[in-house]
C-alpha cells in the first residue's frame, strides 16, 4: 500500500517484520490462510489482488502446474466459433495466444495478419505482443495507454498461475526488452483480470470509428482458455459499422 513502510504492514498484519520480509522475497515461510488474509487486509488488496497473493504464496491451496501441455482448441469450440459468424470471437490461451478466431474476429482485430496464423503454435498471434509491439494494433486503439495497462494487469494472473510455462516466460522477457512502456507498467505490479472491457477502435482501417464491448468466458473443459466475444450496442453507429465490416469480410450476406 503506498505510504506504508514494510514494518508498518507487518504490524497491521500481526506478523514480525522479518517474517513479512521473507514473504516479500518469496522465501518459504509457511504462511497460513489467516496470515495471508491479514496481509491482504493491511494492504487493502482488491479481490483480484488477494487471489494473486494466494497464487504466489508457497502455501497456496492451488497446486502449481507441471510443465504445461501444448494448447489445442476442441472441435466443439471451433464449431461454436463458426456458428457465431456474425459475432467477432476468438479463443485465447493461457499466455494470451490466439488459438483460434472466426472471420469476424480476425477482420475486427487483426485484418493485417494471415487468417490462418492461429493454426500453428509457432505462428499464433499473441494479444499482448500485438498491443505493445505491432504498430497497426497499437494505432487501432484510441486510448492506447488504457488498453496497455489493461493488458498488463490481465497478464499478471496467468504469469503467477503458470510459473513453469517457458512460452509465457519468453513472452514476458521479449516485452520487457522491446517495450519500455510494458516494462514500466509491469513494474507497477498491477493485478486486474479482464472479464469485460470496452474498446474504442478509432479509426478501424476498414470502417472507421466504432466502439465494441469485449467479454471473456472461461472454457469449462480447458480452464486456461477463454472464449472472447466483441459486440456493439444494437442500433448504434458502431453496430452499423460492425455490420459493414462483417459484410466486407464475408461473415454475413
Amino acid at each position: 500500500m503506498p505510504g506504508l513502510r514494510r514494518e508498518e504492514v507487518a504490524t497491521l498484519a500481526g506478523v514480525s517484520a522479518g517474517y513479512y520480509t521473507r514473504l516479500e522475497q518469496g522465501q518459504p515461510a509457511n504462511a497460513s490462510a489467516e496470515v495471508l488474509d491479514a496481509i491482504a487486509a493491511a494492504l487493502h488488496l482488491t479481490a483480484a489482488e488477494r487471489e494473486h497473493l494466494y497464487v504466489l504464496s508457497a502455501t497456496s491451496p492451488r497446486t502449481r502446474p507441471a510443465t504445461p501441455r501444448p494448447e489445442h482448441v476442441s472441435a466443439d469450440l471451433r464449431m461454436l466459433l463458426t456458428t457465431m459468424g456474425h459475432v467477432p470471437a476468438l479463443v485465447v490461451g493461457r499466455s494470451n495466444d490466439v488459438l483460434a478466431w472466426n472471420g469476424a474476429g480476425h477482420a475486427l482485430l487483426a485484418g493485417h495478419l494471415d487468417p490462418a496464423s492461429p493454426d500453428g503454435p509457432d505462428t499464433r498471434p499473441n494479444l499482448s505482443r500485438l498491443v505493445f509491439l505491432d504498430a497497426p494494433t497499437r494505432s487501432l486503439h484510441r486510448d492506447w495507454p488504457a488498453r496497455a495497462r489493461a493488458v498488463v494487469g490481465n497478464l499478471r494472473t496467468p504469469a503467477a498461475r503458470n510459473p513453469e510455462d517457458a512460452r509465457l516466460a519468453a513472452l514476458l522477457g521479449e516485452l520487457r526488452n522491446h517495450s519500455p512502456e510494458f516494462a514500466a507498467l509491469w513494474d507497477e505490479h498491477t493485478v486486474d483480470p479482464c472479464g469485460r472491457d470496452v474498446h474504442d477502435l478509432a479509426p478501424h482501417p476498414v470502417v472507421g470509428d466504432l466502439t465494441v464491448t469485449q467479454q471473456a468466458f472461461q472454457v469449462p473443459q480447458e480452464p486456461h482458455q477463454s472464449l472472447v466475444t466483441l459486440t456493439a450496442e444494437p442500433g448504434s453507429p458502431s453496430a452499423a459499422a460492425l455490420t459493414t465490416l462483417l459484410q466486407a469480410c464475408g461473415a454475413v450476406p
